[in-house]
């Protein structure tokens, strides 16, 4: 750096002093950025969509293969899941002994309904959801030793609803089996009927019950299976007639909503009156089974009730 000097005078000495001059603009001072530090790796593993699920009861997460090999219960809690309507009858014919009837028949858009969407949109989306054509299988089965006529509702069709063909296709399972002599078992899972069909909906609670006095005529007997949820139309016809109505835990059984029978009535209703416990207890159902007891009781039931069947067979 360039300095300057002046003379100071000192006891007679001259002394040359340096003065200091201002600095010069220095260069910017050039700052380090810190290193980007990129972020670690999760050791959390990422669970896969469909390999678990919550009990709505227990909470507990239950692994779906365990779930399925249990029937779709809970092996904390027994909580009863909603079951597909093949998969039901899987659990309890015997192999390849199921005859399905009618499997190609479809329901139609006969009121023309308008709505947010179509009736036919919504059929066309429960086929290609489902895999199903309507909301109930039927056809002659075998289980343990009975042959019988078999009805399995499915839910998640449509919510189960009653329409046309679900009332036919019932009719017919069950003057063929009043023709072949045969027992006749429905199991129920349904919201009601169905609203877009309007009064043709509710002529099936008619035809339904006419075609099970027929069969009873006959001295054949009908086994009514209540799971969750049996209500509404479905619950007020063919579901409450049976010669034996049993039903899975907890399921919900009745005719209307606790919100609708609560403003009609004008009065508190006992909690949980419309489970299965409830009314087993007040004498409306029958019997409460597991589902993993489901086969061995039907074919228990079966035997006791077409024990007069074979005595008369046997005489005759």
């Amino acid at each position: 750096m360039a300095t300057s000097s002046f003379t100071k005078k000192m006891l007679g000495l001259e002394v040359a002093e340096a003065t200091a001059q201002p600095k010069t603009a220095a260069a910017p001072t050039t700052f380090l950025k810190k290193p980007k530090i990129a972020p670690s790796k999760s050791r959390k593993r990422e669970i896969p969509e469909g390999l678990w699920t919550k009990c709505p009861k227990c909470s507990v997460m239950l692994y779906d293969k365990d779930l399925d090999e249990n029937l779709k219960v809970c092996q904390h809690c027994n909580h009863h899941f909603r079951i597909g309507a093949r998969e039901r009858i899987h659990s309890l014919v015997e192999t390849c002994s199921f005859e399905e009837m009618d499997a190609e028949m479809t329901s139609v858009d006969i009121l023309k309904f308008a709505g947010v969407s179509s009736y036919s949109g919504k059929l066309q989306d429960n086929k290609r959801l489902t895999g199903l054509k309507d909301a109930v299988i039927t056809g002659i089965g075998k289980i343990d030793t009975h042959r019988v006529g078999l009805g399995v509702m499915d839910f998640s069709f449509l919510g189960g609803s009653m329409g046309s063909v679900v009332g036919e296709k019932l009719a017919r399972l069950i003057e063929a089996a009043t023709d072949k002599g045969l027992p006749v078992i429905i199991i129920s899972s349904s919201g009601g009927a169905r609203m877009y069909e309007g009064m043709c909906s509710l002529m099936q609670m008619a035809k339904t019950c006419g075609a099970l006095a027929y069969h009873a005529k006959h001295k054949l007997p009908f086994i009514s299976v209540l799971t969750d949820p049996t209500t509404a139309g479905v619950m007020a016809s063919f579901a409450s007639v049976g010669d034996l109505i049993i039903a899975e835990p907890e399921a919900m059984i009745g005719f209307a909503g606790p919100r609708v029978i609560k403003d009609t009535t004008q009065s508190e209703l006992p909690p949980g009156f419309q489970t299965a416990e409830f009314l087993l207890e007040h004498g409306l159902i029958d019997a409460i089974v597991h589902r993993k007891e489901m086969k061995e009781r039907l074919a228990y039931y079966l035997g006791y009730l077409t024990e007069s069947q074979k005595q008369i067979a046997a005489l005759g």
